[in-house]
């Protein structure tokens, strides 16, 4: 199954997460986002107080520590300690994974409303779907202290060039005026 969409913003990614939770019962979820706020904790706290969330991570951008410390910590107190791994991450993903589907949703919808046109798409299992739980299982459990250098090691960036392309970041640069 596949299923591709563009919105005007009448929902966010929270609420897909959300709609697909009511349809395929006790799941593990994973969200991958730059940022978090209250209301999507709180979204997710009452599929899991009626067990129909059993597991959640969180994927977030390590830069939101700075504002959404307390929050993390709420996420944290409800899904365990090892619920968040830092990354640098600008993605809007979600896995939702039950005993009969196995959904992944991403796009360019943020987890909160956003009424702007946004796309976003669907798929039930394929290698999509793996290649993402596959990352997810190769990120460490980082400390909220944790440094930035860890943070950038964990989320491996620099593997997507070989060092003669990276050579061209280094040092300091002089641009002209």
């Amino acid at each position: 199954m596949a299923l591709f969409a563009i919105t005007r913003g009448q929902f966010s990614m929270i609420d897909a997460a959300m709609a697909c939770i009511d349809q395929v019962g006790e799941c593990k979820i994973s969200l991958w986002t730059w940022t978090v706020a209250e209301y999507e904790v709180q979204c997710l706290e009452r599929p899991y107080r009626d067990s129909r969330v059993k597991a959640a991570d969180l994927i977030i951008d390590h830069g939101a520590r700075n504002k959404n410390m307390a929050i993390i910590r709420d996420f944290k107190s409800l899904f365990g300690p090892n619920s968040v791994r830092y990354v640098l991450n600008h993605s809007k993903i979600c896995t939702i994974e039950s005993a009969d589907f196995k959904l992944l949703l991403r796009g360019s919808m943020n987890l909160n409303h956003n009424p702007r046109f946004e796309q976003f798409d669907i798929t039930e299992g394929g290698a999509d779907f793996d290649l993402v739980k596959e990352i997810e299982q190769e990120l460490d459990i980082l400390d909220d202290d944790c440094t930035g250098a860890q943070v950038y090691k964990q989320s491996r960036v620099a593997d997507a060039f070989d060092s003669e392309q990276l050579s061209f970041f280094k040092g300091i640069k002089v641009r002209a005026k």
